[in-house]
């Protein structure tokens, strides 16, 4: 039986075709901590003790599937998300930390206010909403998404976080059919933006493994969905309400630009924590 130190550098050569070293450190990490309950400090401590039989070949199982690209957050299940776990599958994206720092950026703008109704436009695995609706006061938060099979994820990780959340399926191009009168204080999504074109320098677990209809969109419309949750957002979003975007770093200005178009006073662009252009606030 092997050490935690020799395991760990069979994942930097078994995924160097796949991952970087410190990609591959970073995924034996998040198999320690998940299957052994190791966190990083921890481990730190423990790489030179024996494993177990059981210990190492749940390691050696996860190298194996990790070896096809598969991410490591769908081979187990789960990923980490403001705080919280939440499930995941090839129906959702994995949650990501830019979108934690979306969250972050509506609680704080609202975090005083109480009974807000929000809508998360393309929910995925319900991250967004969940997160939102758990940590406003007294929010009423509808959620939706084209996807039944994603929805059904959703309901799962708002049943184990115990959120009420109102899920809906429905193609939000198709909003004018589907929507009444009712009005939103908070309107954010987190929709398709990446282009064709940028297709080629995504890493390919994303790429093979992820839904490409939350992804993508088409090279010729690549603000497609900005373009009609704007226009839902004129016509349901309260006066003083706020519409919130995880945008296209390489688009951050023509999305603003959108905005102000169609009508929209202010329009902020976001940085994130690497600096990029990430969020737009728009009210």
């Amino acid at each position: 039986m092997g050490t935690l130190l020799q395991i760990r550098q069979n994942y930097i050569d078994k995924l160097s075709s796949i991952y970087d070293a410190e990609e591959a450190k970073a995924l034996f990490q998040i198999g320690v901590e998940a299957l052994m309950g190791i966190n990083k400090l921890q481990l730190s401590l423990q790489l030179q003790n024996q494993l177990n039989s059981v210990d190492e070949t749940a390691l050696q199982d996860l190298l194996v599937d990790l070896s096809t690209g598969k991410p490591i957050q769908h081979i187990l299940g789960h990923a980490p998300f403001y705080g919280a776990e939440f499930l995941v599958n090839a129906h959702t994206l994995i949650p990501r930390p830019e979108t934690e720092e979306l969250v972050d950026l509506i609680l704080r703008d609202h975090q005083n206010q109480e009974n807000l109704r929000l809508i998360d436009i393309g929910t995925g695995s319900g991250c967004i909403a969940i997160s939102l609706q758990n940590n406003l006061k007294n929010a009423n938060t509808v959620a939706v998404d084209i996807s039944q099979d994603a929805l059904a994820i959703a309901r799962e990780n708002a049943k184990r976080q115990k959120a009420t959340v109102d899920f809906r399926c429905l193609d939000i191009l198709e909003w004018e059919l589907t929507f009444g009168d009712e009005t939103y204080d908070i309107i954010v999504s987190n929709p398709p933006y990446i282009t064709e074109e940028e297709m080629s320098s995504m890493h390919h677990n994303v790429l093979q493994h992820e839904p490409h209809s939350a992804l993508f969109v088409p090279q010729e419309a690549p603000l497609l969905f900005y373009d009609y949750i704007a226009d839902f957002a004129l016509t349901h979003l309260k006066p003083n309400g706020h519409l919130y975007f995880e945008i296209n770093q390489y688009l951050a200005q023509e999305t603003k630009d959108l905005m102000l178009k169609k009508g929209f006073k202010n329009a902020v662009i976001f940085e994130d924590i690497n600096a990029v252009p990430r969020m737009l606030k728009v009210y």
